[in-house]
């Protein structure tokens, strides 16, 4: 099976492919430089990988919560190559890929969500799954949610933001915590074939990206990528791997 994945909801922009349980990641920082760098990067990852999209099974995409342009790029991206290929999509938490890639099987991600807030859940590996403790939400740092028991692994930009609070707020139940952690497409690939092996798939049309907070207004450079979004679905098909027309 081949997977390929995007995550653009931190100002890192990742493309992955997952072929049969191994993962090639091409990850960079851009900024807001999103939707100018993304098309770019997966045609490079799939001409060294040496596979076309018609060869894919599924696209899998961070479907946030976080940048509220950068969730929808890969949304938008997502369902413009999935339906010119005829692919299965699969939206994937980017809290619940801060868990996958964090290498600890209690893991409470949390991400900076400005405003003094943070997106936050808590998760607790079953043997290859997930379990979800606490379900995503946005919430102030002193009131995240509480778990039970110790042994839990901290990661994701709100600790970094935050780390007096949460710290507090979590005392005497954190083993450590990486505040650097950003959602990446590797995670996301490896999610994504897991949701995709039990029939998970859903069409493009039906992609959407998880917000956890109404955006009211744009700025001017926010509008601008958002419409570089749209002429993905909406413009002239994009070429990747020379494959698609």
């Amino acid at each position: 099976m081949k997977i390929l994945a995007l995550e653009t909801s931190t100002e890192y922009c990742s493309v992955a492919l997952w072929q049969d349980g191994e993962v090639v990641e091409h990850c960079e920082l851009v900024g807001q430089k999103h939707s100018e760098l993304l098309i770019s990067m997966i045609d490079a990852l799939l001409r060294e990988t040496s596979v076309a999209i018609n060869q894919l099974e599924g696209i899998a995409y961070g479907s946030g919560p976080g940048s509220f342009t950068g969730v929808r790029i890969a949304c938008g991206a997502t369902q413009g190559l999935a339906l010119g290929a005829n692919l299965p999509v699969a939206g994937i938490c980017t809290l619940l890929a801060l868990a996958e890639a964090a290498g600890h099987p209690r893991v409470i991600a949390a991400l900076d969500a400005r405003m003094g807030e943070i997106y936050c859940a808590a998760y607790q590996r079953s043997g290859e799954d997930w379990i979800t403790v606490y379900e995503p939400g946005l919430c102030k740092p002193e009131d995240a949610p509480s778990v039970q028991g110790r042994d839990w692994f901290g990661a994701g930009s709100g600790f970094a933001a935050h780390v007096d609070a949460l710290q507090q707020r979590y005392a005497g139940q954190l083993s450590g915590v990486n505040g650097a952690a950003v959602p990446q497409a590797a995670a996301i690939a490896v999610l994504g074939a897991a949701q995709f092996a039990l029939g998970g798939g859903v069409d493009a049309a039906k992609a959407q990206p998880l917000y956890l907070r109404d955006k009211v207004a744009l700025k001017t450079a926010e509008r601008e990528q958002i419409a570089l979004e749209k002429s993905l679905l909406n413009g002239k098909p994009q070429t990747v791997n020379g494959k698609l027309e």
